[in-house]
């Protein structure tokens, strides 16, 4: 359940941030970066932080 929620908002969060560096200033695709980034170290560390945020702030269990 947790890793399709984090999925979700990182999708979310990648579209979004492409939509506001089209249309709003460019500087938000460092976003996009950072996002991407984050991702790319989770599948190698098996750590993520959305997931600890989403199970320590809102209470959500695998």
């Amino acid at each position: 359940m947790i890793n399709r929620i984090v999925r979700a908002v990182a999708g979310t969060f990648i579209i979004l941030s492409v939509l506001l560096g089209m249309y709003v200033n460019q500087n938000w695709y460092w976003f996009t970066l950072f996002v991407g980034a984050n991702l790319l170290q989770s599948s190698f560390t098996k750590w993520c932080l959305m997931e600890d945020i989403l199970r320590k702030v809102f209470k959500i269990q695998d």
